[in-house]
């Protein structure tokens, strides 16, 4: 399948993303000298951080950490300024006065440390690198949680103005757009693709489907409206009990790998994919409450057809079973006991998908992300 772009202007913003353990790793470069740093992509959040030294309590990283003295662009941003006002969970440390952030995650993760300006350098399509002045960041000090030692850290694209999206896409004048393309879980790391900002980020071509972005009171996240999901061609209602699903009640999160529903509605869906699947599941304690399967291969399973408002996304095997552990291929998607379902980057994965924040809309095209030229 081709990639069908709009013509690229020169230095479109475009870091390398690669696949992480179920994560995924975007490749940016902070600093004066420019320092790599692979950072979780996540489109659930708005912070972008990286670990600091001098480190108070970190977790283990593999690379070498950001070390700010070695920077002449670094500058710590103070309690006073307009950017310590762009993150709710800010305090003022004394006597410095300076901007300390603490941004918790839904799984228990925790990031604190110092807000900061710096210098942000991006691969871009001209084949020169891209720098972008004075990007608002956070410098941990002190981060715990879930993160492996390929994370440098996290830079969170939602939707708020200190997102790493909405501070490039501020750069870069018209155009607030940005796609993605997500290889498959478990692609060798080597093989990347791109994250593109800007107006050339346009997803076009006869067998795109778009669907409408839904504006509520939290400006983070990408809602979406998901009426239902079919098994083959049995329909399963998001909601059972009104035939019109709630307007936005998904939201699209790169940084999330599951696909999250909500119970009643997951409970219809997986008893209609157990119905499609002439196999018996595997009753393993480890990966209760998951619908698994002892195979050695992806499984022969249904084609899930999400029905976004007005978009029909069709989701293979690939996107909708993933082996935890060898000879084993579990359903990826889990109950919640909310009423609001995240779209997880497993679901995501082989699909270019635009994110038109001016256009108020989201699309998605069918791809194999692992061929993004």
């Amino acid at each position: 399948m081709s990639f069908s772009e709009a013509s690229i202007s020169p230095n479109t913003p475009e870091p390398p993303v690669s696949s992480n353990n179920g994560e995924y790793l975007m490749k940016i470069s902070i600093g004066t000298p420019p320092f790599d740093v692979y950072g979780i992509y996540d489109t659930g959040s708005d912070l972008m951080w990286t670990q600091c030294l001098p480190c108070l309590s970190c977790y283990k990283q593999k690379n070498p950490m950001f070390d700010p003295s070695k920077s002449t662009s670094f500058k710590e941003v103070s309690c006073e300024s307009q950017q310590c006002r762009l993150l709710d969970t800010v305090s003022c440390s004394q006597p410095q006065k300076l901007c300390d952030f603490s941004y918790g995650y839904g799984d228990g993760s925790l990031a604190q440390g110092v807000i900061a300006t710096e210098t942000l350098t991006l691969n871009s399509n001209s084949g020169q690198p891209t720098s972008i002045l004075n990007i608002v960041f956070g410098c941990g000090h002190n981060n715990s949680g879930t993160f492996n030692e390929n994370e440098m850290g996290l830079f969170g694209t939602g939707g708020r103005p200190l997102s790493l999206t909405s501070q490039i896409m501020s750069t870069l004048g018209s155009g607030r757009k940005f796609s993605q393309c997500l290889v498959p879980f478990r692609t060798d790391p080597s093989i990347t693709s791109k994250i593109i900002f800007g107006p050339e980020a346009e997803v076009s071509g006869s067998d795109v489907v778009s669907t409408p972005l839904v504006t509520k009171d939290d400006p983070t996240y990408y809602f979406v409206t998901l009426d239902g999901i079919s098994v083959g061609d049995k329909l399963f209602p998001f909601s059972s009990s009104s035939p019109m699903a709630t307007k936005g009640n998904v939201f699209i999160d790169a940084g999330t790998p599951p696909t999250l529903l909500p119970r009643d509605f997951y409970n219809r869906l997986v008893q209609g994919v157990k119905e499609a699947i002439p196999m018996e599941p595997v009753q393993d304690p480890d990966l209760q409450p998951q619908l698994c399967y002892r195979s050695a291969t992806l499984i022969d399973g249904p084609i899930l057809t999400a029905h976004f408002d007005g978009a029909d996304v069709q989701l293979k095997p690939l996107n909708t079973f993933i082996s935890p552990k060898e000879g084993v291929y579990c359903f990826a998607m889990q109950p919640i006991d909310g009423d609001t379902g995240i779209f997880g980057n497993f679901v995501q994965m082989n699909f270019l998908i635009g994110f038109d924040l001016d256009g108020k809309k989201v699309s998605f095209k069918a791809v194999d992300c692992t061929k993004q030229q």
